[in-house]
């Protein structure tokens, strides 16, 4: 979709860069010409991902461990990021955790766990890069990762839908709040894209087929799909948008309607229903 050098020389951190939407973003960036930061807990992980981007692509990784939920880790890694490239340019706040669960049986610990990882790691993130570009004065962009239920809400992830709510809130404050300085602050709210790991853990066995159908345009997400349109937005030819949340999701979220669920039928058996309620009841 883009010219290949659209990122050329940008520096890039990626929290949860390692694996599954982050790694999807992370190759796109460097084939596009950037410099990256991967970031996540499992160094390991990081390793491999990075040594598989820079064969595919040339491309100078940086490979830092942390917690997001550290905020002295997450200064480090700034502080890393700047040592080995001289700034950072962008920074998308990729890392977070999940898990379907009763509300009522919540410990207080597992509802604190996903919201510091989400709400406040890129809390730490975003202040910490906003630090650094205010200091050497020549902007940046942060992007955020969501999910449609920042706004609608959902049931058995609510740790997830308070944390990615209060994100969607950041992004529009700081969006007003750093535009002075050249910062712009966005964020894609991706649908159901399958990925290792997160995907098992959220997709009871037998609930893709029904999650599916629930999709108006007919099929799941493909994670280069989401990473062109992180391109995008992290690119400079996208410098008027800031304080905006893209939807990525096959109109899935729009299925809240109250007949939407009518698209499933064919049209002879849609129109069939609809002369026989227009026809009213029969004496």
């Amino acid at each position: 979709m883009f010219r290949d050098d659209l990122l050329r020389d940008k520096v890039i951190a990626i929290t949860g860069g390692g694996t599954g939407l982050g790694r999807s973003m992370a190759e796109r960036f460097a084939a596009l010409g950037a410099r990256l930061v991967l970031a996540s807990r499992r160094r390991e992980v990081l390793e491999r991902a990075a040594g598989e981007i820079r064969q595919r692509s040339g491309a100078e990784v940086l490979v830092h461990p942390l917690d997001v939920r550290d905020p002295q880790a997450v200064e480090a890694m700034v502080h890393s990021a700047c040592e080995r490239f001289g700034r950072l340019d962008g920074l998308v706040n990729n890392a977070a955790g999940n898990f379907l669960a009763r509300t009522e049986s919540l410990s207080a610990n597992a509802f604190d766990a996903v919201v510091r990882t989400v709400l406040h790691g890129s809390f730490y993130a975003s202040t910490a890069f906003a630090r650094h570009v205010i200091a050497r004065g020549g902007g940046g962009v942060i992007l955020n990762i969501l999910t449609t239920y920042a706004w609608t809400g959902s049931a058995f992830v609510v740790p997830s839908a308070c944390a990615k709510a209060g994100v969607l809130a950041m992004t529009r404050s700081l969006a007003v709040e750093w535009a002075r300085h050249g910062i712009r602050v966005n964020a894609i709210a991706p649908g159901p894209f399958p990925t290792e790991g997160a995907w098992q853990r959220l997709m009871p066995p037998g609930f893709a087929e029904q999650a599916l159908r629930r999709i108006p345009a007919g099929r799941f997400g493909r994670p280069e799909e989401l990473a062109e349109l992180a391109c995008f937005l992290l690119a400079d030819g996208a410098a008027y948008i800031t304080g905006e949340c893209v939807t990525i999701d096959g109109g899935r979220w729009l299925m809240a309607g109250e007949f939407n669920a009518l698209i499933g039928m064919d049209p002879a058996s849609a129109d069939a229903l609809f002369a026989m309620l227009r026809a009213g009841p029969r004496s």
